[in-house]
C-alpha cells in the first residue's frame, strides 16, 4: 500500500533543501544498500545518450550544486567534456519518492579533488590508478595484474596520490523535479527551473527559481 504523503501544498521557493533532506532521510533509513546511488545520463557530440549509476557525494544547498566523482577519460567523462549538460535520477523505492535533477557539469578544482581523494579507502585509491575506465581489457586476470602493478608502485603505507585522470565533478543545477508516489496513480509531481548565466568566473550567475506542479 502506498503511504499517504505529498509535497507541501505551497511549494517551497527553493527545491534543493527538500531534495537534500530526502537524500539524508534515505541515508538514515538504509532501506537500500546505496541510498546515494543515482543514475547519471550524459550525451556526447554524436547525440547518442548513455546512462549509468554513480554515487552522489553531496547536494550542496548553499551553492546550488551536486557533486560526484569519475574518471575523466571514461565514456561519461568524454561525453561531459563534449557536452557539459547532464541529468541525474534518484529513485527511493521504499520511500515512494523520486528526484530528477538537470544542470551544467564542470570539473571541480584540483585541490578539491585532491582533498576528496585523500579520504577514500586505500583500495579505492589504488583501483583508481589501476583502471583505465571504459577501455577494453583482455581478461579479468589482466585487470587484476594492473592492480598488482599499482600495489607494487605504492607499497605498504606509501601515500597514494590522486591520478590526473580522476576527480570530482560539480553540477550547477537548473532543473529539479520532486515526485511522490500516490494512490490510483495520482502521483504528486512538481518541477523547479532557473537560468544559469555566465558570470566571468567558474561560478555561474544563478537566477531565481520558478515552480509548478505537474500532472502525473
Amino acid at each position: 500500500m502506498v503511504p499517504e504523503q505529498s509535497l507541501p501544498e505551497t511549494l517551497p521557493a527553493e527545491p534543493l533543501a527538500l531534495a537534500a533532506a530526502w537524500l539524508a532521510e534515505a541515508g538514515r533509513r538504509r532501506d537500500q544498500p546505496n541510498p546515494n546511488a543515482m543514475v547519471l545520463a550524459t550525451c556526447g557530440s554524436d547525440g547518442r545518450p548513455s546512462a549509468r549509476v554513480v554515487l552522489c557525494k553531496d547536494i550542496d544547498v548553499a551553492s546550488g550544486t551536486v557533486q560526484f566523482v569519475s574518471n575523466y577519460s571514461s565514456r561519461k567523462g568524454r561525453e561531459m567534456a563534449a557536452n557539459p549538460r547532464a541529468a541525474l535520477l534518484f529513485h527511493w523505492d521504499h520511500l515512494h519518492r523520486q528526484l530528477r535533477i538537470e544542470g551544467v557539469v564542470q570539473k571541480a578544482s584540483a585541490a578539491d579533488s585532491d582533498r576528496y581523494f585523500a579520504t577514500r579507502h586505500r583500495d579505492s585509491q589504488l583501483g583508481a590508478h589501476a583502471s583505465e575506465q571504459s577501455m577494453p581489457v583482455g581478461s579479468a586476470a589482466a585487470l587484476r595484474a594492473q592492480l598488482d602493478t599499482v600495489r607494487a608502485r605504492y607499497p605498504g603505507g606509501t601515500p597514494v596520490p590522486r591520478p590526473a585522470h580522476w576527480g570530482v565533478y560539480v553540477m550547477w543545477v537548473d532543473t529539479v523535479e520532486l515526485w511522490v508516489e500516490g494512490g490510483a496513480r495520482l502521483h504528486d509531481r512538481a518541477v523547479w527551473t532557473r537560468e544559469l548565466a555566465a558570470s566571468g568566473s567558474a561560478t555561474p550567475a544563478l537566477g531565481p527559481w520558478s515552480s509548478t506542479r505537474l500532472q502525473p
